[in-house]
């Protein structure tokens, strides 16, 4: 460690602890140093410290030493007391009011840590910290237990003006005037006296005193008396340089001229008169007084003898009742000579020989129960073992042991235990012991709130020098501090603590006290009315999401009122109430692209531009961007810029959050915007001349006459509640247009503002494309041209929610506002099963009835004569929207599939009058919800007895939970398809209603009307066939499947389920249609009759064979079995209803034991009923009619088979053909009866195999490309003719 004497600690204890001279001066004296505006005593005290004295000294030893430093403290007599407890803490309270003011004016922005951290300790800590202690330091002066503040010397001052200087030197040592504490008997009123005469040199000559000093001399003493000049200035302008009383007059106005009057010799008169008089008569009078001392000590206390004496007479004690000041000791006692013995060796810094007296005396007064004697005695053990820089622990023990034993003695030793508390800090800091200094600063406080405010703030410190720094206590402890100085009325000081503990937490995760800091600070510095600083600091806590319902009302209600006592509006950049998610910005605006509604501005580019490539003019092989071909029109430095049209509406929706629990209210909404002439346009041409400081215009929607015309939205919002506001800007002039940001007003007092630009996220732009290297900013700039024609599109009556099949009529309304016509007209729409553009003459059509049959006998085979070539529909040539006026287009819509369903709709116009924009597009989006409503399905079954016929099998079931359906009618759909009901409906559904959850069957017959030698190959025209469900005696007539809008909806639905056109004739589709009498589904058209088509499409005999048979011939004969054998002719019809060639083989057998053929999976697998044989039959006698049941029956109880067959096939075993696509072929069978009974010729196999025809894939669908089937069950009976 460095010179004991060259840290704080010791430069304080070189200051404090020093001898006092008394000083007792006449009024003259004092009204001569008042020319100066100082006392006597302050004129005197810039010279008491000796830094270079080297003086020669020896104390008890008969070594001697030189003293290097000295300083002498001076005190008029007055003075020479305890102060008053209520007058010391009202000036300490006015230091620290002081140091306050100061700061507050010097105060600045809070440094970072590594700013700080990198400054010398001095510059880190308040300067007003050293001169605080040492007042507090100062309070405890004079106290009866210590001897360091007793008068060493007393200094009689006479002015030469005085009448009779000699008696005033005997007056002023009266009885009267001296302290009250050397006539208690605590101090020795046998102290050194010295005179001197102070001669003022505008009083006259220096002969009169030099007289007056003649006779001092000779009543006094040679050596006593001295005489010092002052005022030597006739004038008292002398300046000073460096004054050296500014720092002894703190109170001294700055214009005041401090020591004007003495000039530079009378400085260094009373410079030398100073350094004799320590030199050479308080040094060797202290050096004396140490000698006498001791040889009294060592006579009474020193030696074993007199210590065994000392123990001796103290015996006893030990049982004396403890009081707070302990027994009485007056200064001629024992124990207050080694006390007056050490601190008189200490002033002289022989430290030796005082920490000897100090540990002989501590003894004494622990003995006595003296505590508060027994305390200063440690205090001063500690502070001697710190100055001989020997032993650390010591010296810390000593100081520990005399705060706890000042604590001890409550109120009595609170105020010592401070001030011992205060050296032993610095004594840690010293050391580098910042942590336990902090602790020990901690432990002085006490009851006073001040006092522990600045101690508190002190001990910050120390944790923030320490190493590591400690920054969580640091900043603690300095909001603890505030906290103190606000309860004392110290604002300045508070505030100044907290502004300190910010940079803590900033940036960390401690938000309540983070809050609680600034929002103190925000309340204090209103008290101050600084309002700016105040609501700078509320608003970091206005958006607190971390604390309470109440504290958020608090925080804002508090917020308000600071605004409300400004008398001002505050505009705050970065307001966080409400928080704005930047990231949530989307800009939408029109350039040729325009939007319909809002639900089209959010759809994704990529889906129009993927639904606007066959309707918009090819510009380029490259595609490349459409704003390419108009470049020559753009201004070069605007060409990244997106492109708006003037009296256009741009609109930015952005969301506005509030995160708190409490609801807040927002209004006056709008966007700032800058809007400026284009630089590159000729000045001449310019049609507005914009001035060159408008911008970020907040000008409201109803004015007119703005250049720039911004919506004003007003909201509110609930706790936690989010909402996505639009907010829009409409130039009305050309020029160039930037969003800057957006500005709202909270509660209507204070003004947000949000700068997009300050906030780098990706904004989506929702329309135009963007280069490769483009910045971010110009999404926010626009180049707004020339007003173009612009079409408004609305469909009316198309519902938000419909049930799965809904046909009904709507009606596009195409609206022209503009001053110019547009044309060329060609709308796309994404999903044409749903919507379909329809014909102009259908406009107005009476629904459901244009739906119907108008002539049943002639109806069939129109469509809509406006068919859209690859989706595109193309409005007639002269079809054109006028300026001012609308067009109204029909269109049929049908809920093909139940789901969310969204439709995308296109238009595109050209336009005139702009030389950039030639064309646009109108966007319209659309999102419906179709729920189910039946579930239709077909099952096709052929029969094996009539190749032409099939039987269809419609299930039907209502999947909706309250809706009624009223069945109507069937309809098939193909070429030559005729169906007819095997049963009336009425026995099926009486009802002809189908209610919810309910589910219908109905069977019907199928039949192919087609020739079976038909080979034309070229299709006719679409027909259908009919199937009234409804009831019978209705004559309305049916719906007509075959013309618009079902027959291309139904040519929808085949190209949405994939159906290939070829083979189209050879498969059949159903529609289905029923009604529902009131539709409660659509909010908007309740109770209005709704129909629904149902489209079934390709349903074909997917699950059989391509190749189908019939066996024709005789079904009863009679034959005499007594001629010869009984041979039956049959004949079998096979037909290829495939589209290729198929090679045919069939093979007969005559019992299932003589059959060789190993059996497949067709032929194992098949029913026993269908088996060969024959059974016994009567004979013709007993002939009866049997039925085909009958026989059934006798069949399935057949006989067991004899060895012998009954028939066998005569013809050809075995027969191959080859069938070309499409065809009919007939070959002939025979077999030959051997006895009477029932034959079942079902004892062959029909073995096929498809040849596709041209190398062409099969367009069967599902069917098989070879296959082995067994023979039809074929019943013969056979009698005995008689």
């Amino acid at each position: 460690m460095a010179d004991p004497a060259n840290t704080p600690l010791g430069k304080m204890l070189l200051e404090e602890i020093t001898p006092v001279v008394m000083v007792l001066s006449t009024q003259l004296v004092e009204q001569a140093c008042l020319k100066n505006g100082i006392s006597f005593v302050q004129m005197l005290s810039p010279f008491c410290d000796f830094t270079n004295i080297d003086v020669p000294v020896r104390t008890a030893s008969d070594q001697p030493y030189r003293l290097r430093k000295f300083k002498l403290r001076f005190l008029y007599s007055s003075d020479v007391r305890q102060p008053n407890l209520e007058v010391a803490k009202e000036r300490l309270k006015q230091v620290i009011t002081h140091a306050g003011e100061k700061n507050f004016l010097e105060s600045s922005e809070p440094s970072q840590f590594n700013d700080i951290l990198s400054r010398p300790e001095s510059e880190i800590l308040p300067s007003w910290f050293q001169f605080f202690n040492k007042e507090l330091v100062r309070t405890l002066s004079f106290s009866d237990h210590e001897a360091f503040d007793h008068p060493v010397a007393c200094l009689l001052v006479v002015s030469s003006k005085d009448d009779g200087p000699i008696n005033r030197f005997v007056d002023l040592f009266n009885t009267n005037k001296l302290p009250s504490l050397i006539n208690d008997g605590a101090m020795d009123p046998k102290i050194l006296k010295h005179y001197l005469l102070v001669h003022d040199n505008q009083d006259g000559p220096l002969d009169k005193a030099t007289k007056l000093l003649a006779e001092m001399r000779n009543a006094f003493g040679q050596n006593d008396c001295q005489i010092i000049c002052i005022n030597s200035s006739q004038n008292g302008n002398i300046q000073h340089q460096d004054n050296p009383w500014a720092l002894f007059k703190p109170d001294a106005l700055p214009t005041e001229n401090l020591g004007g009057f003495p000039n530079l010799d009378d400085l260094n008169e009373i410079k030398d008169f100073l350094q004799e008089l320590s030199s050479k008569h308080i040094i060797p009078y202290m050096e004396q007084k140490i000698r006498v001392l001791n040889q009294q000590v060592s006579a009474t206390r020193k030696g074993f003898r007199n210590q065994i004496k000392n123990l001796w007479w103290r015996k006893g004690k030990d049982e004396t009742i403890d009081t707070p000041n302990g027994p009485v000791y007056t200064f001629n006692s024992i124990e207050s000579q080694i006390r007056i013995l050490g601190d008189y060796a200490f002033m002289l810094g022989d430290y030796e020989f005082a920490l000897s007296n100090y540990r002989l005396i501590s003894t004494d007064y622990k003995i006595d129960k003296a505590w508060k004697r027994y305390a200063g005695v440690q205090e001063m053990m500690g502070l001697t073992n710190f100055m001989l820089d020997q032993s650390r622990k010591d010296a810390e023990y000593c100081m520990e042991n005399a705060f706890n034993t000042y604590l001890k003695l409550g109120s009595a030793g609170r105020r010592n235990a401070t001030r011992c508390g205060l050296w032993w800090v610095e004594m840690l800091k010293t050391r580098d012991q910042f942590k336990e200094a902090a602790t020990v600063y901690f432990r002085i406080c006490g009851e006073d709130t001040l006092h522990s405010a600045v101690m508190l703030e002190q001990a910050s410190f120390c944790y923030l020098l320490s190493k590591p720094p400690m920054l969580h206590k640091y900043g603690f402890h300095l909001v603890l501090s505030g906290d103190h100085y606000k309860k004392s009325d110290q604002i300045k000081h508070a505030i100044r603590t907290y502004r300190s503990a910010i940079p803590v937490y900033k940036g960390t995760t401690w938000s309540l006290i983070k809050d609680h800091v600034h929002f103190h600070i925000g309340q204090w510095y209103a008290l101050l009315a600084t309002y700016d600083v105040a609501v700078s600091h509320m608003l970091e806590v206005l958006a607190s999401t971390c604390q309470s319902k109440s504290t958020q009302e608090l925080f804002l209600r508090d917020f308000l009122q600071i605004v409300q006592k400004s008398g001002r509006t505050f505009e705050v950049v970065k307001l966080q109430l409400p928080v704005i998610n930047i990231s949530s910005l989307k800009v939408i605006f029109e350039d040729r692209r325009t939007n319909a509604s809002s639900e089209a501005a959010s759809v994704r580019e990529s889906v129009w531009r993927s639904l606007e490539e066959d309707i918009i003019p090819s510009l380029s092989t490259s595609r490349s961007n459409w704003l390419d071909l108009q470049s020559k029109h753009i201004p070069r430095k605007y060409k990244e810029s997106n492109i708006c049209v003037a009296g256009e509406a741009i609109k930015v929706d952005i969301e506005f959050k509030n995160p708190l629990q409490i609801p807040i209210s927002v209004s006056s909404v709008s966007l700032m915007c800058e809007l400026s002439a284009n630089p590159e346009e000729d000045a001449n041409s310019s049609n507005i001349e914009l001035p060159e400081n408008e911008s970020k215009t907040s000008t409201s929607t109803g004015d007119i006459n703005s250049s720039l015309i911004l919506s004003d939205v007003d909201f509110s919002l609930e706790g936690g509640e989010t909402t996505l506001v639009q907010l829009t800007v409409t130039p009305r002039i050309e020029g160039i247009l930037k969003i800057v940001g957006v500005k709202w007003k909270l509660s209507s007092s204070v003004v947000g503002l949000c700068n997009f630009e300050s906030n780098p996220v990706n904004r989506r732009v929702v329309k135009g494309k963007r280069k490769a290297k483009h910045s971010p900013s110009n999404d926010l700039k626009f180049l707004v041209i020339k007003s173009t024609p612009r079409l408004e599109g609305f469909i009316h009556s198309l519902p938000k929610k419909t049930y799965a099949g809904d046909l009904r009529p709507l009606v596009l309304e195409l609206s022209n506002q503009s001053k110019f016509p547009v044309k060329n007209l060609k709308m796309k729409i994404s999903n044409r099963r749903f919507l379909y553009a329809g014909n102009q003459r259908e406009l107005n059509v009476d629904f459901p009835a244009c739906l119907k049959k108008v002539n049943v006998e002639k109806s069939g085979g129109h469509t809509n004569g406006n068919k859209m070539s690859q989706n595109v529909f193309h409005f007639p040539e002269d079809v054109s929207v006028q300026e001012e006026t609308s067009l109204s287009w029909p269109l049929w819509f049908h809920a093909a599939v139940p789901g969310n369903i969204p439709l995308y709709i296109t238009i595109y116009y050209e336009t005139e009058g702009s030389s950039i924009m030639k064309y646009r597009t109108l966007r319209m989006h659309y999102n419906l919800q179709v729920l189910p409503s039946l579930d239709v399905s077909f099952e096709l079954s052929a029969r094996p007895s009539q190749s032409q016929e099939f039987l269809l099998r419609m299930d039907v079931v209502n999947k909706t939970s309250s809706e009624c359906f009223q069945v109507h009618q069937l309809s098939s759909v193909g070429q030559h398809w005729d169906i007819s009901l095997l049963q009336p409906v009425d026995s099926i559904l009486p009802s002809q209603s189908l209610f919810a959850g309910q589910s219908l069957s109905c069977f019907f017959m199928l039949k192919d009307r087609r020739s079976s030698t038909s080979e034309d190959s070229t299709p006719p025209s679409l027909f259908q066939s009919d199937v009234r469900l409804g009831p019978r005696d209705s004559s309305e007539p049916p719906f007509d499947v075959s013309s618009s809008p079902l027959a291309d909806f139904h040519d929808c639905e085949r190209s949405c389920q994939g159906v290939s056109s070829q083979g189209y004739e050879y498969k059949v589709d159903f529609i289905f249609i029923t009604q529902l009498p009131k539709g409660n589904i659509d909010s908007g058209a309740r109770n209005t009759p709704l129909v629904l088509s149902h489209h079934a499409c390709d349903c074909s005999l997917s699950s059989m064979s391509p190749i189908s048979w019939v066996v024709d011939g005789p079904r009863t004969i009679q034959h005499n079995f007594s001629a010869p054998l009984c041979a039956v002719n049959l004949k079998m019809t096979i037909t290829n209803s495939s589209g290729s060639v198929a090679s045919v083989h069939i093979n007969t057998f005559d019992s299932p034991s003589s059959n060789s053929q190993p059996k497949d999976d067709a032929t194992a697998s098949h029913p026993p009923e269908n088996q060969t044989g024959w059974s016994d039959i009567p004979i013709a006698s007993d002939t009866k009619i049997i039925t085909n049941e009958a026989l059934a029956t006798r069949s399935s109880k057949s006989l067991s088979l004899e060895s012998v067959p009954q028939f066998i096939w005569s013809g050809s075993s075995s027969t191959k053909l080859t069938l070309q696509p499409r065809s009919t072929s007939e070959i002939p069978l025979q077999i030959c009866a051997f006895a009477p009974g029932i034959y079942d010729l079902s004892n062959y196999v029909l073995n096929w195999d498809l040849t596709p025809v041209n190398d062409e894939v099969n367009q069967g669908g599902g069917n098989k490309s070879s296959g082995s089937l067994q023979g039809h069950p074929y019943y013969l009976i056979v009698l005995e003719h008689t």
